[in-house]
C-alpha cells in the first residue's frame, strides 16, 4: 500500500515543482493505481479492501491536483503555507479584470452575431494567456523567491481558466 504521509509528488517519485514530466506522473499514476485498485483486493479482508479504497483514492485525487496546472500551483503554495485562494484577499489588477470583461464582452457579442471565428480566436488568446501565465508560474514557484507574485498568477489563472470554461460553453451553445 501506499504511505499517507507523503505529499502529492514524493507519492509519485517526482520533485516538488510546478514544471513536471507529465509522462512521468502519468506513468507513475498507472504504476500506483495497478498496485492499489480495489479490484486487486476484492478477496482480501475487510480492512484490506477499505485500505485499497483509501489508498486508490489517495492517488486519483494526488493525480488530479498535479495533473491539473492551476491545482498544483495552489497545492506547491500550500505545502509553503500559502493559501492562493484566501477568501479574505480576492484582489485582482484592475488592468488584469478590465481586460477580462472587454474579452468577455468581444465573447458575447460574437455569440450574438454567431461569429465562431471570433469566439476560437478568443479562446486562442485565452489559452495563449494562460499558457504564459503557467511560465510565469513555473518559474515563480520553481525559484525560492516571495511567494505573492505567485498567489497572484495563479488567482489570475484560475480566472483565466473561467473565462475560458464560460466562451467555450457559448461555442457549445451556437453548435447545439
Amino acid at each position: 500500500m501506499i504511505d499517507f504521509s507523503c505529499n502529492h509528488f514524493e507519492l509519485f517519485g517526482l520533485p516538488q515543482r510546478y514544471a513536471i514530466d507529465e509522462g512521468a506522473l502519468d506513468s507513475a499514476y498507472r504504476g500506483l493505481q495497478a498496485e492499489v485498485h480495489p479490484d486487486r483486493f476484492g478477496g482480501g479482508s475487510d480492512a484490506e479492501r477499505r485500505v485499497a479504497h483509501q489508498s486508490s483514492a489517495r492517488v486519483n485525487e494526488a493525480y488530479r491536483t498535479l495533473k491539473d496546472p492551476v491545482e498544483r500551483a495552489r497545492y506547491l503554495l500550500g505545502l509553503r503555507g500559502v493559501d492562493a485562494m484566501d477568501q479574505r484577499d480576492t484582489k485582482l489588477s484592475l488592468a488584469f479584470l478590465e481586460a477580462q470583461l472587454e474579452r468577455r464582452e468581444r465573447a458575447a457579442s460574437a455569440a450574438e452575431s454567431e461569429d465562431v471565428a471570433a469566439l476560437d480566436a478568443i479562446v486562442a488568446a485565452i489559452r495563449a494567456e494562460q499558457s504564459a501565465r503557467q511560465g510565469e508560474l513555473a518559474a515563480l514557484l520553481d525559484g525560492t523567491g516571495d511567494p505573492e507574485p505567485a498567489r497572484v498568477a495563479v488567482r489570475e489563472l484560475k480566472f483565466l481558466a473561467k473565462v475560458a470554461e464560460d466562451v467555450g460553453a457559448m461555442l457549445e451553445a451556437m453548435e447545439s
